[in-house]
């Protein structure tokens, strides 16, 4: 089967190949030896938080004294 890479470079999958993985979203990308390897990934929304706190510095320090700030106000 083949899959042409766009100007864009986006690939069509051929559905052959993605119906023994439903559901899957989401695939890690990495090049072996000369080849682009696809393996599925579930994403979970405690995977997806942890990155956004990483990308906007936070610390787990910064949440905890996050929450004992907003106990205190109640």
């Amino acid at each position: 089967m083949l899959a042409k890479l766009t100007a864009k470079n986006q690939l069509t999958l051929p559905k052959a190949v993605l119906s023994d993985f439903k559901g899957a979203e989401y695939f890690d990308v990495t090049g072996e030896n000369g080849c682009i390897v696809l393996t599925p990934v579930q994403i979970t929304r405690a995977g997806a938080v942890r990155a956004k706190l990483a990308e906007l510095g936070l610390s787990e320090a910064d949440v905890t004294d996050a929450v004992a700030w907003a106990r205190k106000a109640e």
